[in-house]
């Protein structure tokens, strides 16, 4: 059986972009498609973001009760026996926590009103697709499509996705942790993963051609997380270029021209993630592409009259948030509001260990004033055992305006910052306004505050 439908709005990928847009249409009386070939809810939900933290989190969990168990204890807490890890239960409970996001999407999608057909969609024109589903063909000739279909990871010639080379998505989903582990990529997915696989217990050899980890950071902030690696036994091989797979793991050429094999059980390759532009007929669409991204003006509009592109498939940075916001915004614009995505800067973090959070203007320089906290002189990082680790806040600022540009930070939990850092850039605050928010005390955020006020030329606690 054929179906045919002519919504206003079709929405393509149900990642996080995709599926704000799609509620948010709906929302405002839209009659709204989203067609989805995988579960609700995309990569960040199903296979990135939200499994990925909470393996971090219960890796996390399992490294304090190690601890706990050792001859010394931890804070006076003392654990008899060898903790031991069912890590089927832990990739359950994971999983649980993906199940529970996924339905919530589901329903509020129902509470929009917004039909969701499930398949892969195949456009034979900018505004006309096919949906093969369970049910029947699909056709589908909406007024607007949204193009949402996100990235996917990017595999090495030398070393192809299958048997021990696995993807991030993979490793999200092993049966086992495994004894060893060799990284490929010194980014935040493969430092975020290979730390967890460390504190589960795995031995972790990382592998990057560049001469630095976390390259997009300065190495203020890296140097906390290159400490950490070094003090828990994670070799990194900087420089280095892989030569291929062999039986014992995988082959590399160091700087020095000698090449070393290093035994792995698992290979994660994790060099970076590119737009999923294959498979649904964007060639037929005749929109114009910016290298390997679709090309779209402050509003999201591709070169297609009432096409429009979101997310990683628009270019960097590959965030979730990114998308979500550009989504939100081009469901306004089709329904009549007049809106632009013009963002004064956009929050990055790193769940590595400690975590990394920079928004804005990323280092200082001639005409900046730069006020530096640690956070071993937070009560609440101390109390926290967060203080110890080389973390810091620092508030970069226009020296003439007193405006604030930028905020980087490294340290433990520092990821729950990002908002207040996020907010002070996008709004345009001034030291001396923070300078004048009483922060509460015992918070990390006073941190925030004590930066500012170095930056004024009156920090209190240090």
């Amino acid at each position: 059986m054929t179906e045919t439908l002519t919504p206003k709005v079709l929405v393509v990928g149900g990642g996080p972009g995709g599926y704000v847009a799609a509620i948010r249409a709906g929302q405002l009386g839209l009659d709204t498609v989203l067609v989805e070939a995988d579960r609700l809810g995309g990569t960040c939900l199903i296979r990135g973001c939200i499994p990925s933290k909470a393996l971090i989190h219960a890796a996390g969990l399992f490294e304090e009760t190690v601890r706990a168990a050792s001859a010394d204890g931890r804070f006076g807490i003392h654990i008899n026996g060898v903790p031991r890890l069912a890590f089927d239960e832990t990739v359950a409970w994971k999983n649980g926590v993906v199940d529970r996001l996924s339905g919530g999407v589901a329903g509020l999608l129902r509470k929009a009103k917004v039909r969701v057909v499930r398949g892969w969609a195949r456009f034979a024109d900018a505004k006309s697709c096919t949906v093969d589903t369970v049910e029947g063909e699909v056709r589908i000739r909406p007024e607007h499509v949204i193009l949402a279909t996100g990235s996917q990871s990017v595999e090495l010639p030398l070393l192809p996705f299958g048997g021990k080379v696995i993807s991030s998505t993979q490793a999200l989903s092993l049966a086992q942790v495994p004894d060893r582990l060799v990284v490929v990529g010194a980014g935040y997915i493969g430092l975020e993963l290979g730390i967890a696989f460390a504190k589960l217990g795995s031995r972790v050899e990382i592998v990057d051609a560049a001469d630095r980890i976390l390259p997009q950071f300065d190495s203020k902030l890296t140097d906390p997380v290159a400490r950490w690696l070094e003090k828990h036994g994670v070799a990194l091989y900087l420089g280095a270029r892989v030569q291929g797979l062999v039986e014992e793991g995988l082959a590399i050429e160091t700087d020095g021209g000698a090449v070393s094999v290093l035994p792995a059980d698992k290979i994660l390759v994790t060099v970076g993630r590119k737009p999923l532009t294959e498979g649904f007929g964007l060639e037929e669409m005749a929109v114009a592409l910016d290298g390997g991204f679709v090309r779209v003006d402050d509003c999201c509009a591709t070169s297609m009259h009432n096409v429009w592109a979101i997310g990683d498939l628009v270019g960097e940075p590959m965030l979730a948030h990114k998308a979500s916001a550009q989504g939100e915004m081009v469901a306004e614009i089709i329904a009549g509001k007049k809106r632009r995505f013009d963002p004064t800067a956009i929050a990055s973090v790193c769940f590595t260990e400690p975590e990394i959070v920079s928004v804005g203007v990323a280092e200082g320089g001639a005409g900046h004033a730069v006020g530096q906290f640690p956070l071993q002189a937070n009560g609440r990082a101390l109390s926290m055992d967060a203080g110890d680790d080389g973390g810091f806040v620092r508030t970069i600022a226009d020296k003439a305006t007193g405006r604030i540009l930028g905020i980087q930070a490294v340290g433990r939990h520092i990821s729950e910052l990002a908002g207040e850092f996020a907010t002070l850039v996008e709004m345009g605050a001034t030291l001396e306004d923070v300078a004048g928010i009483i922060h509460a005390h015992p918070t990390l955020g006073e941190a925030t505050h004590e930066s500012a006020l170095k930056a004024v030329g009156h920090a209190i606690h240090i």
